[in-house]
């Protein structure tokens, strides 16, 4: 089958867009490579350009007409980021998500899957949460994001458009095959921050350290982006089995394990074999003391388990970015793919 992935030149996409070939199935992309890769899309059949462009999008469905779904990855992702900039952020993650919803409605699109975040959730006493916690984002990134979440379920009640949301946690790892991975070069989430000044021998920073968790350091879920990609392969496969005949749901994907930041730390010095020098810093704006997943509608409703351990998920990083530099040149240096059909 034919799943149209928006933003499928990202670390995600470009993850769900390999695993889905491994699948045999053809992914379609659609990035606008503001943040995305061009390397990630050779081979495959790719459209530059913003998801809000309703002829762009018109004409990726005449060339494609049996598309059979919509993996809607593109947005702005970094929360401190997304403090500084919230326009920039309601632009690109909800206007611009409702321009493409319009298109879609259009073309007769009938399945969505969209990357969500368990951000938005208000973590229970011990900081685990399910899809019926309450929704209490703490940054504009996590607003937007909850807000694109009600704004689906409104056109799903009011249109054919069905729409499954993925309620990601932080995911860490690469494609095992290391053909894609993150792809910034200078990572903003935890591992790979804390991977990348260990190497250049500068300390790593952790953000807050008088939060109400076992430590005192933030608290996260880490899942393997593969186990993430397997999961969107899988919510398409069942999507109409899995609606039940809703018109809307959502889906955590996470381990069910909260890793504090100082348990991360001594995860990457075991898998490293030497110490990580830290520092403490204060927390950034938009830090919250994180959750974990308590929920098992994945497995319930896609058979989907993730498979990865917290340690794989560091090994795979670490030969990402060691693998990186063959795969991926940046600033003068940096090589562009075909991109195709115009």
């Amino acid at each position: 089958m034919k799943v149209l992935i928006t933003g499928g030149a990202g670390f995600i996409g470009s993850t769900i867009a390999s695993a889905a070939e491994d699948r045999g199935h053809q992914p379609i992309v659609l990035d606008s490579f503001v943040t995305g890769r061009r390397e990630f899309v050779r081979g495959r059949t790719a459209y530059e350009g913003s998801v809000s462009d309703a002829d762009l999008v018109r004409r990726i469905f005449a060339h494609h007409p049996d598309i059979h779904a919509v993996v809607h990855c593109a947005a702005l992702v970094v929360v401190p980021d997304s403090v500084c900039e919230p326009m920039r952020y309601y632009e690109a993650n909800v206007v611009e998500t409702l321009r493409l919803l319009d298109t879609l409605v259009e073309v007769g699109c009938r399945r969505l899957l969209f990357s969500s975040s368990a951000a938005i959730y208000e973590p229970g006493g011990d900081f685990s949460v399910d899809e019926d916690s309450a929704i209490s984002p703490q940054s504009p990134y996590a607003r937007t994001k909850a807000v694109v979440e009600g704004m689906l379920r409104d056109v799903a009640a009011a249109t054919p458009l069905q729409v499954i949301s993925l309620r990601y946690f932080n995911p860490i790892g690469a494609d095992p095959r290391l053909r894609t991975g993150v792809q910034v070069p200078e990572p903003t989430h935890a591992l790979g921050r804390l991977i990348q000044l260990s190497r250049q021998g500068r300390p790593f920073s952790i953000t807050g350290t008088d939060y109400p968790t076992r430590d005192g350091t933030g608290i996260r879920d880490y899942v393997h982006v593969w186990d993430l990609a397997r999961a969107h392969l899988d919510a398409i496969t069942r999507f109409d089995a899995a609606l039940a005949g809703e018109r809307c749901a959502a889906i955590n994907l996470g381990t069910g394990r909260g890793t504090t930041v100082r348990e991360l730390v001594a995860a990457v010095e075991t898998v490293v074999g030497q110490p990580v020098e830290v520092a403490i810093a204060p927390r950034r704006p938009g830090d919250v003391a994180g959750a974990f997943s308590r929920s098992d509608r994945a497995q319930h409703l896609l058979g989907w388990v993730p498979r990865h351990s917290l340690e794989q998920g560091i090994v795979d990083t670490l030969a990402w970015l060691a693998r990186r530099p063959q795969v991926l040149r940046d600033l003068s240096d940096r090589r562009t793919a075909e991109v195709g059909p115009p």
